[in-house]
């Protein structure tokens, strides 16, 4: 495969695990590092880190995105499936079950894809920025668009959501505890706070891990009950401040695999931010999905995960987090389960 690059953008790793990667810090989950995850069960016990799917619940985190719609499949004569079964024609006892979904795959806790964010950069050497993804993919000839085939599909042909699944996301994961030191007001999180955080709980991350930041952000989405306050949770839970230039060294210096917070992107996004043209509204993401290839994590549910740890001494489990196996989706929802 021929380097789909000139040059790369400054602090990236395009090309290090290959010229035709698709998985990038994802290569780091090694049969190793799943032999550590493995080795930090003791109790056996087991943690769902997913919200119900249809929290936070209505639109107000983002317009763009709606909580799913479940509903009854169709017989084949057209007729809507009374309360989701059916009866089979024929003279037979069975009862069938049956029904299907209208999915914002990035609604609730979900996987970001290295599909979902890219960037203006000048790839070519030309002297003029194109629209570039990790490891130098563009949007022609590696996506899709539906306005270019009457009744297409628009869908990542790389990079998408299905090479994480593939891959199978296992292995040794570490949780560091924001919301126990800086309880539930809003707060950015800068490199000096996160050491400070890691040093003093004796947090050891090491090169592979899979980190989750404990905010209590979606604790109080799920206290909520689906009707979200945004004005609050706007003012709540610490965030991790991505325009930090030291914490972004610090993120790729690490070398973790995945990056997973239970808020809403992970780093702060500032809704009143109208840039200069020369700078990334979320630069954390930028620098993860489209330099260093580590995927994304959010609205992960973590504190009953975070609890437990804590009054076991302990941050380090194994977690296991397949996304869907859904070619071209630059997103997945997903039941992430941590074992102790």
């Amino acid at each position: 495969m021929a380097r789909r690059w000139k040059q790369r953008p400054e602090g990236s790793n395009w090309g290090e695990f290959g010229d035709d990667d698709q998985l990038g810090r994802l290569n780091l989950l090694t049969p190793q590092k799943v032999r550590e995850g493995a080795a930090e069960i003791r109790e056996g016990r087991v943690f769902s880190l997913s919200l119900p799917l249809d929290l936070p619940g209505g639109n107000v985190l983002n317009p763009a995105r709606h909580p799913p719609h479940l509903t009854a499949t169709r017989r084949p004569d057209g007729k809507q499936v009374y309360l989701h079964t059916f009866a089979h024609d024929h003279n037979t006892t069975d009862v069938a079950c049956d029904d299907m979904v209208t999915l914002c795959l990035q609604y609730s806790t979900q996987w970001d894809a290295l599909s979902h964010i890219g960037s203006r950069f000048d790839a070519d050497q030309d002297g003029e920025a194109e629209i570039v993804f990790y490891n130098g993919h563009r949007p022609d000839p590696d996506f899709s668009h539906p306005d270019a085939t009457p009744g297409g599909a628009s869908k990542a042909l790389r990079l998408g959501i299905e090479h994480m699944a593939a891959k199978g996301v296992q292995g040794r994961a570490v949780l560091v505890d924001l919301r126990r030191h800086y309880g539930d007001a809003r707060r950015r999180v800068g490199y000096a706070d996160l050491m400070q955080i890691i040093e003093r709980d004796r947090v050891e991350v090491r090169p592979g891990d899979m980190l989750c930041l404990h905010t209590g952000f979606a604790d109080l989405v799920l206290q909520m009950g689906g009707q979200p306050d945004a004005a609050r949770l706007a003012q709540s839970c610490a965030v991790l401040d991505g325009r930090d230039a030291e914490l972004r060294a610090w993120v790729d210096r690490s070398g973790i695999a995945a990056l997973i917070a239970d808020n809403y992107a992970v780093e702060d996004r500032p809704y009143d931010f109208h840039g200069d043209g020369c700078s990334a509204l979320l630069p954390l993401h930028e620098l993860c999905l489209f330099k260093l290839g580590i995927h994304l994590g959010e609205l992960w549910h973590l504190t009953d995960l975070a609890n437990w740890l804590h009054a076991n001494g302990r941050h380090a489990f194994m977690l296991t987090a397949p996304p869907l196996r859904l070619p071209g989706a630059v997103g997945s929802p997903l039941n992430p389960i941590a074992t102790v």
